[in-house]
């Protein structure tokens, strides 16, 4: 059988060992499908197949390779993170495969057409663009604190499946500190303390407390976006995931990007199990505490454990150590950051910024009693309900 250009391409792929983990994934699996396949339709839907994996990142070959290298963990890329030295036998592999898919990411659809004696017009189309994928590697190798490497080097927002796996965030939200209308100086304690995170000064964990929408998850969020290109990404982790918490912290344990592991809308019951897997964390237990992590959490409860006066009273024997055990978990966060309910100036300054932003045509006067209206049907003030109010006159 004669051997294609396309299946000696394949040939020199199979050798790939440093980054095996590209072969694993479905863009290289719909390639091996179509090299294998020996009839012609098989071959046309092997073909459709592999398009359809490009059009699904983009439609770019160059930039889908490149970005399962970027993405791919390995021991070469885990070795230069830790600064250790590599052995030569694994530099040489590297620089061979980097060579290899260099090709494969400059592979067009003519040579496909060319491969399946089809006509180039009658084939779905894809782009390519020449790549060194060598020296594009070698230049990310340099700034890995900043963009990291596997699934972290490109996304910045990541949750937990229940299945214990850390996945990105799809549809992550966008927001920037620019967006934001009051509450600069809580903003600032947050965005200054992440400032010190990053640069290797002592930090805290953050607590974020106060009234419902006044933006503290947004904060979190807008601070994690910010610092993006300084390494930082967000994982966030529900408040029944918190026993997944040490698993989590192993698995980004010596990766050199930072961490905020974030925990929205936190509030325990007296005899909650996850208490002390955060009160653990808080403390900086080796099982629970990663070097490159923080938490940052936010709850409408200032002391985030649910209290009745019946839990005042209590029958332990040790009342009062109790009672102290469980108010005092926000004091084990090193940082807490309160956003009060904003008064009636502070709430009309939301709502005229943000008639101003989306180009509402109103009266000033005749704005702000409708926007009082609004808060006291809503029953009470935020800049949820200012975006709200302004939302419903859009």
């Amino acid at each position: 059988m004669q051997i294609t250009a396309l299946r000696q391409l394949y040939n020199e792929l199979c050798l790939t060992s440093v980054f095996i983990g590209v072969t694993k994934q479905p863009l290289f699996l719909a390639f091996e499908r179509y090299v294998q396949a020996e009839k012609s339709e098989d071959k046309r839907k092997a073909y459709a197949s592999f398009v359809a994996c490009l059009y699904a990142w983009g439609g770019n070959i160059s930039d889908c390779v490149k970005r399962l290298i970027f993405e791919d963990e390995n021991v070469y890329v885990k070795a230069m993170a830790r600064g250790e030295k590599v052995c030569h036998c694994i530099v040489n592999s590297v620089k061979r495969e980097l060579a290899t898919f260099s090709k494969w990411a400059s592979v067009t659809v003519e040579t496909f057409a060319l491969d399946m004696g089809a006509n180039k017009e009658e084939l779905p189309a894809f782009c390519t663009t020449q790549t060194d994928l060598e020296k594009a590697y070698n230049k990310r190798l340099k700034g890995i604190a900043q963009y990291g490497y596997g699934i972290f080097s490109s996304q910045a927002m990541f949750r937990l499946t229940d299945d214990k796996q850390i996945e990105p965030i799809v549809s992550a939200d966008k927001t920037t500190m620019d967006k934001f209308i009051g509450y600069e100086e809580e903003r600032a304690q947050v965005v200054e303390n992440t400032r010190a995170f990053v640069q290797g000064r002592p930090s805290a964990n953050v607590l974020l407390c106060g009234d419902a929408g006044t933006g503290k998850s947004s904060t979190v969020k807008a601070v994690a976006n910010a610092f993006f290109d300084e390494g930082v990404r967000l994982i966030e982790l529900r408040k029944d995931q918190l026993a997944y918490l040490p698993s989590v912290m192993a698995k980004i344990s010596g990766n050199p990007l930072k961490f905020i592991i974030f925990i929205d809308d936190l509030s325990f019951n007296k005899s909650d199990d996850h208490f002390s897997m955060l009160k653990a964390a808080l403390e900086g237990s080796a099982s629970a505490k990663a070097d490159n992590a923080v938490i940052y959490a936010t709850s409408n409860r200032r002391h985030i454990i649910k209290e009745s006066f019946a839990d005042r009273e209590g029958d332990d024997v040790h009342r009062n150590d109790t009672l102290q055990e469980t108010l005092s978990l926000s004091e084990r966060f090193g940082l807490v950051v309160l956003f009060s309910k904003p008064d009636k100036k502070l709430y009309l300054e939301i709502v005229k910024s943000l008639a101003r932003k989306f180009g509402v045509a109103m009266d000033e006067k005749e704005l702000e009693v409708k926007a009082e209206a609004f808060a006291l049907r809503k029953g009470n003030r935020s800049a949820r309900c200012a975006e709200q109010f302004i939302d419903s006159l859009l």
